[in-house]
């Protein structure tokens, strides 16, 4: 539409409809061509305009290129509405995919291949073939784009019409262009399959390293991202391909920038000349440091693509760090990013200016910026150990300032720096004791007790100084009582003076007799238990040796950062996040051909007739059927309730068994939160059923060297409304030690809006460390009921009664069925019921019921050979948009 067609989006008329459909029959082609217009305003803010759909369609027979695309944007956004209708615009499609104007050839197929209508689907597929190989590139880059759509609707016809090979011919296109569609919709097409589709090889190479040279900008992402994917054969294979791809470092697009510094980042790792990585090195520092001159929004995907780069060659930019100091004028969000990149790339060499920069920062009126430049100049001195006085004497001055959260951020840093370089710098306790009034955050509170009770002997009035803290005992949060019961304690064994004996018997009857916190009541009774009976224990248990914490600047686990550096200039290298955590594919076949529709009673299928029986539940003495019995119902013990509350602020009634076990012991469960990520806190987890009840089966293991007790647990909101029923049950874990635990779970308490999908996003938190966030997956199977059986005429009259389009099929190529009666004993352990067994061919049909909750049936039917790769999966429910999620259950089910 041009600039003045907004006369289009309003009306002043009645029966506005009606008026369209006349105008849109009219004898006049101007006439006509308004109507459209005005159609696709109505559409475009929302009104219903579907009945109108034969009259748009009559519009197509036009030479003008305007109204035919306006009539196609019409048809791409109703076909799904309208199929049947649809149907009136193939062979319009079909002959503008031979019109002598390659624009409307191009448009008909690209048009075709977004009406996503199985029936319209069948008639696109020789149009597309004939455009695959037309003389047009422009007809070719649009056909090569519409294989990959056709893939996402039927992937079996693309394979059987031979559209994949005519695809990886486009490669060899003389066109650039056609070659980079080509490599784009090879790449999707391979993201969506299981078995290896595109892989390139020498002569592949060779050809997209020319066709490079010549494509677009958005051309050339494509063909570097799929370079990135190719392993070089030898160093001097990797050197020659870097040679070809270095002058893409000098674009102007920013995306071919990354692209291009992930394809070289990728072949670095194969060669072996430090000449040559040295030169490379030097050779992608300004094109970087050039991606900080663009919009805040490009600097922030830049910087977080930055922050992984410099982890893995921190010699890219070594000698660039005053291109990240922060601008008067930066968002906040860049000027985070960049004190994360500073820290990183701070060296002795560079200390100096850092701590210049972090000082000046630190006096800046946003207070969030403020408290992390602040966290940075201690996070050097961790780092630096040649630098920690310098650090110190900086810190020390920022406190000298007065500002409230300045003088508590410093002190909660120089807590971490007494931990990393003990007895070393204690002489500045003075100082910091100057600041005590002035603390009201639990964090710096705690920070100053634990400096206060660590080194009680070297401070006289230490006694005085907890005192202070001890009157407002009960009122203070968790964090500092853990902290002031263990400061005491530590003061009355370095000092065991009538003060400090005093103070003992006030903290430990207020951590016993006052508290409703188990964590703090456990401690006290702990310290009460060694005081009394042996103070020398107590002594090597209290004032151990404590480890000696280390730089947490490269905080990401090394596999974890070679997989976000091959994905770098995508949304996974701005998240930090491996793509499988935040996106989910979906690989299914909704296809299924006629013939093998059971349910019609043809030849093969499942029919009702004494004259083709059957093998299933009502098979006679004798024959080959395989009966499943239900099993028995398990009496679930009453539940108790639980008296401690939900410490995530639940209802405080919630229920768990009685007799569930704290740390049960049970099959291996996936690893949801590995050490690395959790500062070795390690959470393996997974749902599963038991006597009708819905667990959140779980291990805890504590890597690290300090005890993690006041476990939490919550869950965000999901498709299934899964939801805690109580408070999570774990016993404080000493270093090396490790618990498994059954969580309750209840079902459609924590609804998400939006489509149906497997994520299950998960909290955990314990006193010692921060909250830890981890995705999970919902496994359907563990929410399949007890009362999933279906009579076997009920399976059938449900099966017909469910339209075709609900039912999904999808195959698996490596999942081989050893036996029947395993894999029905397998599916009858997760509430998947035996129907029925048919032979068809030398392959076995086996028919199983199943419900979800709120009573949702799935009808099963799988198909192999049975000692042979490869089953085949079908499934009808009424809510289809679950299917997946029972493909992923299969695959869990049988994976070996």
């Amino acid at each position: 539409m041009s600039g003045h067609d907004s006369k289009y989006f309003s009306t002043t008329k009645k029966g506005e409809i009606p008026e369209l459909k006349e105008e849109l029959n009219s004898q006049y082609k101007d006439k006509r061509k308004d109507a459209v217009k005005k159609v696709i305003a109505a559409m475009t803010v929302g009104k219903d305009v579907s009945s109108l759909f034969t009259d748009v369609v009559n519009c197509m027979q036009t030479e003008n290129l305007e109204l035919k695309k306006l009539v196609y944007l019409y048809l791409i956004n109703y076909a799904k509405s309208q199929p049947d209708l649809a149907i009136l615009a193939v062979n319009t499609f079909v002959k503008d995919s031979q019109d002598p104007n390659p624009l409307i050839r191009a448009l008909a197929v690209r048009t075709m291949g977004c009406i996503r209508v199985d029936k319209i689907t069948e008639y696109l597929c020789d149009p597309l073939q004939k455009c695959l190989k037309d003389d047009d590139p422009y007809v070719r880059k649009t056909a090569a784009v519409c294989v990959a759509k056709l893939f996402d609707i039927n992937a079996e016809l693309v394979e059987d019409r031979g559209f994949l090979e005519s695809l990886k011919d486009l490669i060899s296109d003389n066109n650039p262009m056609v070659v980079a569609n080509a490599v784009a919709a090879l790449a999707e097409i391979q993201e969506n399959s299981t078995s290896p589709i595109f892989e390139i090889n020498s002569i592949t190479l060779t050809k997209l390293l020319t066709a490079l040279n010549e494509c677009t900008e958005w051309g050339q992402v494509f063909i570097l991202d799929a370079l990135s994917r190719y392993k070089a054969a030898d160093p001097r294979e990797a050197e020659n391909i870097v040679e070809r791809v270095t002058p893409r470092l000098q674009h102007a697009n920013c995306a071919v920038v990354l692209s291009a510094v992930k394809m070289i980042l990728q072949q670095m790792e194969l060669i072996t000349s430090t000449d040559v990585i040295r030169n490379l090195c030097k050779k992608m520092a300004p094109p970087l440091v050039t991606l900080l001159s663009a919009e805040p929004e490009i600097q922030y995907v830049a910087l977080r693509n930055i922050n992984l780069i410099v982890q893995k060659r921190p010699t890219i930019l070594a000698h660039e760090i005053k291109v990240f100091f922060c601008k008067y004028n930066d968002p906040i969000y860049v000027k985070m990013e960049k004190l994360e990149i500073m820290i990183k790339l701070a060296s002795d060499r560079n200390i100096d200016q850092v701590l210049l920069e972090f000082k000046e920062y630190a006096t800046e009126v946003d207070v969030d910026f403020v408290r992390k430049a602040v966290r940075a100049i201690g996070r050097c001195a961790i780092k630096l150990e040649r630098a920690a006085e310098r650090c110190i004497s900086v810190l020390l001055e920022l406190i000298k300032i007065k500002v409230n959260y300045v003088v508590q951020e410093a002190i909660i840093v120089i807590k971490d720096i007494f931990r990393r370089y003990p007895n070393t710098y204690e002489s500045i306790i003075a100082t910091l004791c100057e600041s005590l009034d002035t603390l009201d955050e639990p964090e710096a509170k705690a920070s100053m007790i634990w400096i206060i009770g660590e080194y009680a002997e070297r401070i006289d009035n230490a006694d005085e100084l907890l005192e202070s803290f001890l009157e407002s005992f009960p009122e203070e949060p968790a964090q500092v009582q853990l902290q002031l019961l263990t400061a005491t304690v530590k003061l009355f064994l370095k000092k065991p003076t009538e003060g400090p004996q005093q103070m003992i018997q006030v903290v430990l009857n207020n951590a016993t007799v006052e508290t409703d916190n188990p964590d703090l009541r456990d401690r006290a009774y702990i310290y009460w238990r060694l005081l009394s009976t042996d103070p020398e224990a107590a002594k090597d248990v209290v004032l151990a040796e404590k480890p000696v914490i280390t730089d947490d600047s490269n905080q990401l686990d090394p596999s974890l950062l070679d997989e976000l550096l091959a994905n770098i200039s995508t949304l996974s290298s701005v998240y930090h996040k491996p793509p499988e955590a935040f996106v989910t594919r979906l690989k299914t076949t909704v296809q299924k051909t006629e013939d093998e529709d059971y349910v019609e009673g043809s030849e093969t299928g499942y029919s009702e007739t004494s004259g083709n029986p059957v093998e299933g539940a009502a098979s006679p003495p004798g024959t080959t059927g395989y009966v499943r019995k239900p099993a028995p119902a398990v009496a679930t013990p009453a539940p108790v309730p639980d008296l401690l509350g939900d410490l995530m602020g639940s209802d405080n009634a919630a229920i768990v068994p009685v007799d569930e076990p704290t740390t049960p012991s049970g099959p291996p469960l996936p690893i949801v939160l590995p050490a690395s990520s959790g500062q070795g806190l390690q959470i393996s987890a997974q749902l599963t059923r038991q006597d009708g009840q819905v667990f959140y089966s779980m291990l805890l293991e504590n890597n690290s060297q300090s005890l993690l007790d006041g476990f939490m647990i919550q869950f965000n909101k999901n498709s299934f409304g899964l939801a805690a029923v109580g408070p999570l049950q774990v016993p404080p874990l000493q270093p090396g030690a490790s618990a498994r635990t059954m969580l309750p779970m209840e079902l459609f308490q924590n609804m998400s809006a939006g489509p149906t999908n497997s994520l299950l996003q998960v909290a955990v938190k314990n006193n010692q460390q921060p909250v830890w966030y981890f995705t999970d997956k919902i496994v359907l199977h563990a929410l399949f009921s007890e009362d999933g059986r279906m009579e076997r005429g009920t399976f059938l009259e449900t099966w017909r009664s469910l339209p075709d389009s609900n039912e999904v099929q999808k195959e698996f190529p490596g999942i081989t069925i050893t036996s029947v009666e395993s894999t029905l004993d397998l599916l009858a352990a997760s509430n998947m019921f035996f129907i029925a067994k048919r032979k068809n061919g030398n392959q076995d049909v086996l028919y199983l019921s199943a419900k979800v909750p709120r009573g949702v049936p799935f009808l099963i039917e799988l198909t192999a050979m049975v000692g042979q790769p490869g089953l085949k999966c079908a499934v009808k429910t009424p809510t289809p948009e679950i299917a997946p999620l029972f493909f992923e259950a299969v695959e869990i089910l049988f994976k070996p």
